[in-house]
C-alpha cells in the first residue's frame, strides 16, 4: 500500500501533528489460512502482499460532527496522513451510524487513500462511565452492519470498542475474557478484518492488564489477526514509561498501535515528542486525538 499512501517523516511529521493538535491509530483484516487484507505478522501490521503498513493518522469524531466529515477526510489526507480513525456509535449513547453511513465513510477513505479504522465509542469507560455499554453489545453493532464491512478487509480495521473500561478494578478484571469473546463473535459472523482492541483503564493500561494478558487474547482469535491499542495521555508523561510499555510488547512479539495520544490532557502532560520519536524508530503506528472537536482540558 506504500504505492497508494505517503508516510509522514521528520520535520513534516512533527509540524503536521502540531497542526492537528494530537494523534491516534488503526488496523484491517485477515483469515488465518487465506488473509483477505490487512493482517498481523509478528509485531507488524502488513498488507495482503506482506508490505508493512505503519499508520500515521488522526481520529475524526464523525458521530458528533457528521456535517464535517466530507470536508475533514480530504483535509486529513492533504495534511499527510495515511490512516484515519473514525468515531462511530451503535446508537446506545449517540445517534446510530448505520450501514449506509459507514459504507459512505469507507468510500471517502478509499477515495482519499486512507486506511480506515472504525471504532464504536459507546463502550467508553464501561464500569465507571454512566451509559457505557459492554464489548459484547459493541460486537453486535459490527455484526449488524457487516454488509458495509465485508469485502473491505484491505482498507478497513474494526476497533471493537473505544476505551472499553474505566478505572473500575472489578470491571477491568474481565478485559481478557470479554475481549476474547467479542473477537470470536465477529469471526463467527464472517468478519475477517484486522481487529483492533483497546486497553482498559480508559485505554491507558496503567495497571498493565492488557500488557500482561494480550497473549491470551491474541491466542483466542481464530484468524490470528488482532492488533492491540494503547492510548497515551497523562500516564505517559515520562519517556521511561513510554519506552517500557513499548518494550514489553516487543518482548512478547505482539503488535501494538498507539490508538490515541495528545499533547496535553486533563490527567497530565503526555510526552508527545517521545511518543512520536519512539513510534517512528520502532515502526509503530499512531493516531492523534482529534481532528474535529474536543472536550475541555484535552
Amino acid at each position: 500500500m506504500r504505492s497508494r499512501l505517503s508516510l509522514l517523516t521528520g520535520a513534516a511529521l512533527a509540524s503536521a501533528v502540531v497542526a492537528l493538535g494530537a494523534v491516534s491509530l488503526v488496523s484491517t483484516a485477515a483469515h488465518a489460512a487465506t488473509p483477505p487484507g490487512l493482517r498481523v505478522s509478528g509485531t507488524q501490521l502488513v498488507e495482503k502482499d506482506g508490505t508493512p503498513f505503519v499508520a500515521r493518522g488522526v481520529s475524526h469524531a464523525h458521530t458528533w460532527y457528521t456535517s464535517q466529515t466530507a470536508t475533514a477526510i480530504p483535509a486529513i489526507r492533504a495534511a499527510g496522513a495515511n490512516a484515519l480513525r473514525v468515531v462511530l456509535s451503535g446508537g446506545d449513547r449517540w445517534t446510530k451510524n448505520d450501514a449506509a453511513d459507514v459504507a459512505n465513510i469507507i468510500s471517502l477513505c478509499k477515495a482519499n487513500k486512507l486506511i480506515c479504522m472504525l471504532e464504536n465509542h459507546d463502550t467508553t469507560g464501561y464500569g465507571e462511565q454512566s451509559g457505557a455499554v459492554t464489548l459484547d453489545t459493541a460486537a453486535s453493532y459490527w455484526v449488524g452492519i457487516r454488509s458495509a464491512l465485508i469485502g473491505q478487509e484491505d482498507y478497513v480495521q474494526i476497533n471493537i470498542g473505544n476505551e472499553p473500561y474505566g478505572n473500575n478494578a472489578t470491571a477491568n478484571a474481565g478485559w481478557a475474557a470479554d475481549t476474547s469473546a467479542a473477537i470470536k463473535k465477529l469471526r463467527a459472523a464472517g468478519l475477517h478484518h484486522n481487529i483492533v482492541v483497546d486497553a482498559p483503564s480508559w485505554g491507558q493500561d496503567w495497571a498493565g492488564i492488557m500488557r500482561d494478558q494480550a497473549a491470551t487474547v491474541a491466542a483466542a482469535d481464530p484468524d490470528a489477526n488482532t492488533l492491540f491499542s494503547v492510548h497515551m495521555y497523562g500516564v505517559y508523561k515520562d519517556a521511561s514509561t513510554i519506552k517500557a510499555y513499548l518494550d514489553a510488547f516487543k518482548a512478547k512479539n505482539l503488535p501494538l498501535v498507539i490508538g490515541e495520544f495528545g499533547f496535553d490532557h486533563s490527567d497530565g502532560n503526555p510526552d508527545e515528542d517521545t511518543i512520536m520519536a519512539e513510534a517512528v524508530a520502532r515502526g509503530i503506528g499512531y493516531y492523534g486525538w482529534s481532528w474535529s472537536g474536543n472536550g475541555g482540558g484535552v
